[in-house]
């Protein structure tokens, strides 16, 4: 259904015996619309998502849209939608289920990224890692009553005007709990590709650490602008979270220190048992590496590759084994454990070396998920056709031949690095950019980039501390030309140290660091003076 007909189905209905009026179409996805409305009794704007009608002749579907009210109204949390109602009513004839949920005026975190790759390449990683740290905030929550959400993406998070993260679309959210239903079969793979644990891929139960895996896709696509996992079809993605293992998020921003690295490396484990335990200790570890991180542009190297899967067009999945225990009773969060074994040591072989059989086949294309907005579920999900399974022999696939070519291409590349040092004596370039090897090139001045701007609003009406809202946050000055920060500093009427530094990759007048630094909660009546760090665009 395009949006103009949802729009014009709609538009001037109401809903709960007239208090909700709907209005403008604010997206729409495989299962359901979201339309802004107006609580005509509580004189406020709210969101309501209402189940596409086609569908809600479906008992199967009416039942799960039924359950994801209930479940993500009983979620209370600053980073987490907030959902106020829900009922039926008849819309064009037609039984038609709603939610009515808090509307947020913001924007997805893609767009965020979006802007932030145009300008940097990449998210900063401080900012990356504070807004992870608030998604796993959220997940801690459902975590803690049992709900997994199975599809956390960018496009799944909201960023409100003021910063404020908001986890949305706990649509696909299943309690942890003994057995099956018609709609929670072995064999639904639910989520977007993308972001899929190993463990949804093949089809297999899923636990809170899956949701941690996802958070661990999303995090290296924010520090570094790109997904680990790319490729042209649903079949090749999911086969690479299975088998490939990701790059070093440095490896294309080098500016991530090894604490990043190591971050996204454990969140991105195959073996759900060697990921984080939960989403709380996640957490803390962002919030520790985010705290030790020295302001650092992203840096992200040209041309750089993450994962093509290419080559498996003829691979298949293994049908799900229906005789695998289904987990007990819920103790905690996290178990019982699918996998049915304690951690193991770091020196255990992967969980998932699975020969890959079993065919893996897209819903219909429905409405591109970059669309999505408060709350409006994916596109139909992916599903495992079990097929006839020929193992191959021992039960294994070799990767010989895989690790013969790694071999092989590390020779070239190291051939070529010390081919590389010999050809440039073996100097270090990294002042110049590695743009050239000419000493005259790398001691040249830079000049002013007088495009970095900052908008006086970031002084003038801050962002509240998340902690006291008697407190504002100091604004990110890093990296912006200094007459657009003074001009800033005037507007709000705060006071200024600046010193120079020097550095000729940013250019003159560049703002390189700052103290207290973004994000540090003041008081705006006792505003301490901001010391920056300039550039001078000289070498040093």
């Amino acid at each position: 259904m395009s949006q103009d007909g949802a729009q014009g189905r709609y538009a001037g209905r109401a809903v709960a015996g007239g208090r909700y009026q709907l209005r403008d179409l604010l997206g729409e996805g495989g299962m359901a619309s979201v339309h802004l409305a107006y609580d005509s009794v509580l004189d406020r704007q709210v969101a309501i998502k209402t189940l596409h009608t086609e569908l809600g002749r479906e008992q199967a579907f009416r039942e799960r849209f039924r359950r994801e009210a209930q479940s993500v109204a009983k979620l209370t949390h600053t980073n987490i939608v907030s959902v106020f109602d829900t009922g039926e009513d008849d819309l064009n004839g037609m039984t038609t289920p709603y939610i009515v949920m808090e509307y947020i005026e913001g924007k997805p975190l893609g767009s965020v990224l979006d802007a932030d790759i145009q300008q940097y390449g990449a998210m900063p990683a401080d900012k990356a890692l504070k807004i992870t740290a608030d998604v796993l905030a959220a997940l801690e929550i459902s975590h803690e009553m049992g709900l997994v959400h199975r599809d956390i993406k960018p496009g799944n998070v909201m960023m409100t005007k003021r910063g404020v993260v908001k986890v949305m679309d706990f649509g696909i959210a299943r309690a942890m709990q003994s057995g099956v239903t018609s709609m929670t079969q072995t064999g639904m793979v639910v989520g977007t590709p993308q972001y899929l644990s190993p463990e949804q891929a093949l089809g297999r139960g899923v636990d809170a650490r899956s949701d941690l895996y996802s958070v661990g896709i999303m995090l290296f696509q924010l520090v570094t602008g790109r997904l680990p996992f790319e490729a042209d079809s649903p079949l090749a993605i999911a086969y690479a979270h299975v088998q490939e293992e990701p790059v070093a998020p440095s490896s294309v921003n080098r500016s991530l220190p090894p604490a990043v690295d190591a971050l996204v490396a454990r969140a991105l484990k195959k073996n759900p048992n060697e990921r984080f335990p939960s989403a709380e200790t996640m957490r803390d570890e962002c919030l520790r590496v985010a705290q030790s991180l020295h302001a650092a542009p992203p840096s992200i190297v040209p041309g750089a590759r993450t994962s093509s899967g290419a080559g498996v067009a003829s691979a298949v999945f293994p049908p799900v084994d229906q005789s695998m225990p289904t987990p007990g009773p819920v103790q905690t969060p996290y178990q019982p454990n699918p996998y049915g074994a304690p951690t193991p040591p770091p020196t255990s072989s992967p969980a998932y070396g699975y020969p890959q059989q079993g065919g893996y086949q897209p819903a219909p294309q429905t409405t591109p998920y970059a669309q999505q907005q408060h709350g409006v579920p994916t596109p139909p999900p992916y599903h495992l056709a079990p097929q006839h399974v020929t193992p191959a022999p021992g039960g294994r696939r070799s990767n010989k031949g895989v690790v013969i070519g790694s071999i092989i291409v590390a020779i070239v590349a190291i051939g070529g690095l010390i081919a590389t040092l010999s050809m440039n004596g073996g100097g270090n370039d990294d002042k110049g950019g590695g743009a050239s090897t000419s000493p005259s090139v790398v001691a040249s001045h830079r000049g002013p980039d007088t495009s970095k701007t900052i908008d006086t609003e970031k002084c003038t009406d801050p962002q509240e501390s998340y902690n006291d809202p008697d407190k504002i946050q100091v604004p990110d000055f890093t990296y912006r030309y200094i007459k657009s920060v003074k001009s800033c500093f005037q507007a709000a009427g705060w006071r200024m140290k600046q010193t120079s530094v020097d550095e000729n990759t940013y250019g003159e007048g560049t703002v390189m660091e700052q103290f207290p630094t973004a994000g540090t909660d003041v008081d705006p009546k006792d505003m301490p003076d901001i010391e920056l760090k300039v550039s001078t665009g000289d070498p040093s």
